[in-house]
């Protein structure tokens, strides 16, 4: 690490890290076809399928290794900004609502849409594009009042309030016996509902990612001289950052999430042309634009406030049992489920 460190300095080497992670993760996500709307469709319509079932191998496969690295001393995640800073209880909540009703209008949160629009989805684009400018603007511009205030109505102080592994009092070992048994019940649970053996092993694979994000990153700042953040998979924020220094900056100045992004767009269109799924998709009479964009600025409003989207706070900061990360994905959960169920109530129009 070291000498890579020497030879692209601490951003080059960040970059490069995240490029890695990236592209892993493009090609796992693409072929699993991991989604958090689409889970939360299948709960809301009653059914628990193969959907629901690679999220939760996913999610548990992040949580066994990150709980594991913790274990062996591998990772402390105690100075991350999801367990040190303060965080917002009421931005968990209304902000995972918030992001959880756009999902669903959108078809597809902040992750899904860049592997959808890498695999030539040009829905996913637009609307990714929209989600990117709402969320600079709530981070940064004309929005960031109104997202100061609501996540000033009720805070936590970071540290142990915040940190779920010192509020339960467990040691690294149950936490980590904990999810492994839930990652092999969630792929029991997926072999009852048929799901083929390399989307299970590709959806072990986004949370193979997500934990190599916390693993390396670690490592650079524990080999580097100057101070760099600790981090895994997030989308909102390395998305705004990657258009923003596109478009306002003549030299991009290079991060783990500036790699991380065109890693991902890389690693998904690279499998979706392997596999013969790369195809142009646009809007039409069934995929009203205005849904997708009304789903596009409640996520990117909605991700700022909780401080994350559903791999930023549901994988990456669900793996490093960060409470304020546990309730936004639950009341992404919430916020999904009712807004399906609601819609399914809606009479659908019949077009000549």
């Amino acid at each position: 690490m070291e000498r890579l460190i020497d030879q692209l300095g601490d951003p080059g080497t960040l970059a490069f890290a995240g490029v890695l992670v990236g592209v892993l993760f493009g090609v796992t996500a693409q072929k699993s076809h991991f989604c958090l709307r689409a889970s939360t469709v299948e709960v809301a319509e009653g059914e628990f399928g193969p959907r629901l079932a690679v999220w939760l191998i996913a999610f548990t496969a992040a949580l066994t290794l990150v709980q594991a690295f913790v274990w062996f001393e591998w990772l402390d995640l105690s100075e991350t900004r999801a367990i040190a800073s303060t965080g917002s209880l009421s931005g968990a909540i209304i902000g995972g609502a918030m992001f959880g009703v756009g999902m669903v209008l959108a078809r597809g949160c902040a992750s899904r849409l860049l592997v959808l629009a890498s695999c030539g989805n040009l829905r996913a684009l637009v609307t990714g594009l929209v989600l990117t400018l709402v969320a600079q603007a709530a981070y940064t511009g004309v929005l960031s009042p109104a997202r100061e205030f609501l996540s000033g109505i009720w805070t936590v102080s970071g540290g142990a309030p915040r940190d779920l592994s010192k509020m339960l009092g467990f040691s690294p070992i149950v936490y980590t016996a904990i999810a492994a048994f839930g990652l092999v019940s969630a792929i029991a649970f997926a072999s009852r509902r048929k799901v083929a053996l390399t989307r299970i092993v590709s959806a072990a694979g986004v949370g193979v990612a997500v934990a190599l994000g916390w693993l390396v990153t670690f490592a650079i700042a524990q080999a580097s001289f100057e101070v760099v953040p600790v981090s895994s998979i997030t989308f909102t924020g390395p998305a705004t950052d990657t258009l923003m220094a596109l478009v306002t900056q003549r030299n991009v100045v290079l991060s783990f999430g500036i790699g991380l992004v065109p890693g991902v767009a890389i690693g998904a269109s690279g499998s979706a042309i392997t596999s013969g799924e790369w195809r142009i998709e646009r809007f039409g009479l069934d995929t009203p634009m205005e849904r997708y964009l009304v789903g596009a600025v409640l996520m990117g409003f909605g991700a700022m406030l909780a401080g994350g989207c559903a791999v930023g706070a549901g994988l990456s900061g669900g793996s490093a049992l960060s409470m304020t990360a546990w309730l936004a994905v639950f009341f992404m959960w919430v916020g999904a489920i009712t807004t399906h169920r609601l819609l399914m109530r809606i009479p659908v129009p019949q077009h000549s």
